[in-house]
């Protein structure tokens, strides 16, 4: 008797959203796991580059908390968006009225709130790559017609993710004060994209 002693890949996960972007490749939205995905998470929050995340001196077990924190509320979710089965970014999303930015501006009905961390290039960083990812997010966030305006809150000293969010069509909303840092407040409207 014989054994096959070769690992096996693990499984594929299925996608909250999948997206064929035209020279671009096929974008897959996949819930965390947080078991399986602090250490990878980990490697990302931690780098300098990441700085605005705010999690530059969290340890393993303390992302695995958090994600697994986030994993059980009903009203934040969290994300790896994969690139032709490659995760590539680590997208959140949350209810503002069940958010502390909730308590610093006027939600409305229909706003939807989301973070995005793009992971670290292999390689040399590709042109246009941020903003097809955020095309693909966009859609996907658009997709529940009952979300109308998706609200984002980066670090206001995050320049290069502002000038992106706003050439992707997000307004500029005022600056806000969170526990953790000073916000910028940026929207996008269902009719503005």
């Amino acid at each position: 008797m014989t054994t096959d002693a070769r690992p096996t890949a693990p499984a594929r996960r299925e996608a909250v959203w999948e997206q064929v972007v035209e020279g671009f490749g096929a974008v897959r939205v996949v819930p965390v796991d947080p078991q399986a995905d602090a250490g990878l998470i980990h490697s990302w929050v931690t780098e300098e580059r990441a700085r605005f995340w705010g999690m530059l001196g969290a340890s393993r077990e303390r992302v695995l908390e958090i994600y697994g924190y986030l994993d059980g509320l009903t009203t934040h979710h969290a994300y790896l968006v994969h690139r032709d089965d490659r995760p590539v970014a680590l997208f959140q999303t949350y209810e503002p009225g069940a958010d502390q930015v909730g308590e610093c501006y006027d939600v409305q009905p229909g706003d939807f709130g989301i973070h995005l961390l793009v992971g670290p290039a292999a390689g040399e960083g590709e042109r246009g790559f941020t903003g097809a990812l955020l095309s693909v997010l966009v859609a996907y966030v658009f997709s529940d017609p009952g979300r109308t305006r998706i609200v984002a809150e980066p670090d206001a000293r995050n320049d290069k993710m502002i000038a992106r969010l706003v050439r992707t069509g997000f307004t500029l909303g005022p600056e806000i004060d969170l526990p953790d840092k000073r916000a910028r407040l940026c929207f996008l409207t269902r009719d503005d994209r």
